[in-house]
C-alpha cells in the first residue's frame, strides 16, 4: 500500500513536538484521569448505592442486591477500558499508515465489515461463542480494509484522504445494508442484533473479557512494535525506503495489528466510532506525532474516552441507558466536520 500525501514541513514537525519531560508529565496525569474513571464508572450507575456496597463488590462480595449491581459494572468498566484502548491504538495506526487524518475504523468501514461477518456468521453458521465471534470478525474487518484502501487508491492521485473517506462511507452503508438484509428475514436473531450493531459495553462479561484480551495484547504489541517504521512513514514512502525502511512489510504489519484490535473489539462491542479519530488527535497535542509516545497514550485516551461515554450514557437517561456508541458519535461527528473543514487534510 502506498500513499501519495504530502509528508509535513520541518516546521510543521517542528511546531508540534513536545519534551520529553512535558510527556513524561502528561502520563500519570491521563492515568489517574482513567483510574477516576474506571471508579466512577464502577459507582455510578442507573441504580443509587452507597459506598459500603461498592467497597464489598470490588472486594468480591455479591451477597446483597446492590452489591451485585455493583459488581455487574465491575467487566462493564474493564470491557469500556479494553475496547476503548483498542479502538484509540486502532485508529492512530490506521492514520499513520494511510497518512489520513480522518482516518478511523468506523469511517473506512473496517467495523462495519466486522459486524457483517459475525452477522453472516450467526445467521448462516450458528456461531454463538465469543472465540469464534473474534475469528470471523478479524477475517470480515481485514476484508473490509483491503477492500477499501484498493477503491481509494484507484485514479488520479492514489489514496488521497478525501477518497479513502468517501469509499469508507459508502463501504459502511453499503455493508449496512448487507447485515440488514441477513437479518431481517431472522426474527429470532433480529432484536439482539439491532442491539448489538449500536455499539456498547453492557454486556460485557469476565468470559468475553478473557476472549478478546489475548486478540487485543497482540495486537496492541504489533502495533507497538511498528511504531518506529510509522515515524519512518511520516516522512514519506521514498525517503522511508532510502533510509532503509521496508515500507510494504512497515505498513502491512501496522495494518495486521489494527485490523486485529478493530475485529476483537467489535466481536464483543458491536461497531464504535468516532473513538479512533478523536483521540489520535488530542493525544498529539499532548505528545506530538512520535507514534512511540503516541501509541500508548492513544490507548489511554481511547479508554478514558470510552469508559466517559459509557459513564455519560448510564446517567443522563436515568432509569434507562443510552449505548455508548450513540454518546462517541454525538462527540464524534461533530469533531470529523471539524477536521475537515480545517482543510489541513493533505498533512499528517
Amino acid at each position: 500500500m502506498t500513499s501519495t500525501l504530502t509528508p509535513p514541513a520541518a516546521g510543521d514537525v517542528a511546531a508540534v513536538r513536545r519534551p520529553r519531560r512535558l510527556r513524561v508529565l502528561w502520563l500519570p496525569a491521563l492515568i489517574l484521569v482513567l483510574v477516576a474513571l474506571m471508579f466512577t464508572s464502577v459507582a455510578v450507575g442507573s441504580r443509587e448505592v452507597g459506598w459500603a456496597d461498592i467497597v464489598a463488590a470490588l472486594g468480591g462480595s455479591a451477597e446483597g442486591f446492590d452489591e451485585a449491581a455493583v459488581a455487574k459494572r465491575i467487566p462493564r468498566t474493564l470491557l469500556a477500558v479494553l475496547a476503548g484502548a483498542a479502538l484509540g491504538v486502532a485508529g492512530t495506526v490506521m492514520q499513520g499508515v494511510t497518512r489520513n487524518p480522518i482516518a478511523d475504523p468506523g469511517i473506512l468501514g473496517v467495523n462495519m465489515g466486522a459486524s457483517l461477518a459475525v452477522v453472516v456468521g450467526m445467521a448462516t453458521f450458528g456461531l454463538s461463542s465469543a472465540a469464534s465471534y473474534v475469528w470471523v470478525a478479524i477475517v470480515g474487518a481485514g476484508a473490509s480494509a483491503v477492500f477499501v484502501y484498493v477503491i481509494g487508491s484507484l485514479g488520479r492521485g492514489g489514496a488521497t484522504p478525501l477518497k479513502l473517506a468517501l469509499a469508507g462511507t459508502a463501504t459502511s452503508a453499503a455493508l449496512a445494508s448487507f447485515i440488514s438484509a441477513v437479518v431481517l428475514p431472522r426474527n429470532d436473531m433480529a432484536g439482539g442484533v439491532r442491539s448489538w450493531q449500536i455499539g456498547g459495553v453492557g454486556g460485557g462479561t469476565y468470559d468475553s473479557l478473557n476472549q478478546i484480551l489475548p486478540f487485543v495484547a497482540a495486537g496492541f504489541v504489533l502495533c507497538l512494535f511498528c511504531a518506529r517504521g510509522l515515524n519512518m512513514l511520516a516522512l514519506g514512502d521514498d525517503l522511508a525506503a532510502g533510509l532503509g525502511e521496508r515500507v510494504a512489510v512497515a505498513r502491512g504489519t501496522a495494518a495486521l495489528g489494527a485490523v486485529v484490535l478493530c475485529g476483537a473489539t467489535t466481536a464483543v462491542t458491536g461497531p464504535i466510532g468516532f473513538v479512533g479519530l478523536v483521540v489520535p488527535h488530542v493525544c498529539r497535542l499532548l505528545v506530538g506525532p512520535d507514534h512511540r509516545w503516541l501509541v500508548p497514550f492513544s490507548a489511554l485516551g481511547g479508554a478514558a474516552l470510552l469508559t466517559a461515554a459509557d459513564i455519560v450514557g448510564r446517567i443522563v437517561a436515568r432509569p434507562a441507558q443510552i449505548d455508548v456508541g450513540i454518546v462517541t458519535a454525538l462527540v464524534g461527528a461533530p469533531f470529523f466536520i471539524y477536521i475537515v473543514r480545517r482543510q489541513k487534510v493533505r498533512a499528517l
